[in-house]
C-alpha cells in the first residue's frame, strides 16, 4: 500500500495589524486537524499580512467546514483571509504583464517551449494595451486587457483575474506601470521585474538614457523581486556590458535589450528551482 496521501492548501490573510490574529489562525486550523508546513508574516506601515502553507492526512480535511469557519474568523477580525487547495507537485501557475515591448514577452515563450521554464505553465498574460495581444494569441494564452487610467480600480481588477486563475506568481515583462503595496504585499517575494540597469544605479524611467547621460563604461539589466519601493527590491540575477566610445544611445538600448529577457529567464529559473532565500532585502541563492 503506497504512502498516505495529502491535502495542502495555502491561506492567506491581510488586513489592519491587530494583536493575536497569528495564534487565532493557528489555534483554528490546529482545530480543523491541519498541520502547518510554512508560516511567513510581515507588518508594514500597520498592514498586516500573511502567508500559511497547511496540510492534512488524507480524508481528514473538511472543506465545508474550513470554509464557514475562516468565513466567521475573518468576520470577527475584520480581515481578509482566502483559502486555495494546492498540489505541490503541479506546476506553478505564472501570469505575465506587459505593455508593447515584445522582447522579454516572446523570450519566456521561448524558454517555456524550449523546457528551460518546465516548472511553471504560463497561464495568463495582463496588459494595460492591446500591442502584444497577437502574440498571446500566438501562444494560445488568454489575453486580458486593464486600462490603467485610475490606478486602485486596475488593481481591483488584476487582483480579482489572478484569483481566478489561481496565479501562483507573477513577471512583469516590461510592464510600465508601478504596481502599489495593495498588490505587491499580497505576492511579497513572488513579483519578478526586469529593469533596464544595473541596481541601485539608475532607478525609475529612461534607465538606459540616464546610463547614456552620465557617460557610465558599463550598463546593464536587473532582474529583483518587486517591493513596495520603486526598484529597490532584493536582486536577483544581473548581467552588464561594456559601452563603446562614442556608443550612441540607441546602441545602449539595443545592447541592454539584448541581455533583458535572458536576465529575466533566469531569474524566473531560479525562483522555480526554490533556490532562493532572501534576508534582510538580500536574495541569497541556497
Amino acid at each position: 500500500m503506497g504512502p498516505t496521501m495529502k491535502k495542502f492548501a495555502t491561506l492567506t490573510v491581510i488586513g489592519r495589524d491587530k494583536t493575536g490574529v497569528v495564534a487565532r489562525v493557528t489555534n483554528f486550523l490546529f482545530e480543523q486537524k491541519a498541520n502547518i508546513e510554512a508560516l511567513e508574516e510581515q507588518v508594514t506601515r500597520g498592514q498586516f499580512s500573511m502567508t500559511l502553507q497547511a496540510s492534512w492526512k488524507d480524508r481528514q480535511m473538511d472543506r465545508a467546514a474550513m470554509q464557514a469557519g475562516l468565513a466567521r474568523l475573518a468576520a470577527s477580525l475584520q480581515m481578509e483571509i482566502t483559502l486555495r487547495l494546492t498540489d505541490p507537485r503541479r506546476r506553478q501557475r505564472m501570469a505575465i504583464l506587459v505593455t508593447r515591448e515584445p522582447h522579454c514577452f516572446e523570450g519566456l515563450m521561448r524558454a517555456c517551449r524550449a523546457g528551460e521554464i518546465a516548472r511553471a505553465e504560463p497561464a495568463l498574460v495582463i496588459s494595460n494595451r492591446r500591442d502584444l495581444e497577437p502574440v498571446a494569441r500566438q501562444h494560445k494564452l488568454p489575453f486580458v486587457v486593464i486600462p490603467w487610467n485610475e490606478r486602485a480600480g486596475a488593481e481591483a481588477r488584476l487582483l480579482e483575474l489572478l484569483e481566478r486563475h489561481e496565479i501562483d506568481f507573477l513577471v512583469l515583462a516590461r510592464f510600465m506601470k508601478i504596481l502599489s503595496p495593495n498588490v505587491v504585499w499580497r505576492y511579497k517575494n513572488k513579483i519578478i521585474n526586469v529593469h533596464p540597469s544595473l541596481l541601485p544605479s539608475f532607478p525609475g524611467a529612461q534607465a538606459y538614457r540616464q546610463a547614456y547621460e552620465h557617460g557610465v563604461k558599463i550598463a546593464g539589466v536587473t532582474a529583483h523581486f518587486v517591493s513596495m519601493h520603486l526598484d529597490a527590491g532584493p536582486i536577483i540575477a544581473q548581467a552588464g556590458f561594456v559601452i563603446r566610445p562614442n556608443s550612441s544611445l540607441k546602441e545602449i538600448v539595443a545592447a541592454g535589450q539584448k541581455l533583458e529577457s535572458r536576465v529575466l529567464v533566469k531569474a524566473v529559473k531560479l525562483y522555480l528551482a526554490k533556490r532562493l532565500d532572501v534576508h534582510w532585502g538580500v536574495v541569497k541563492q541556497v
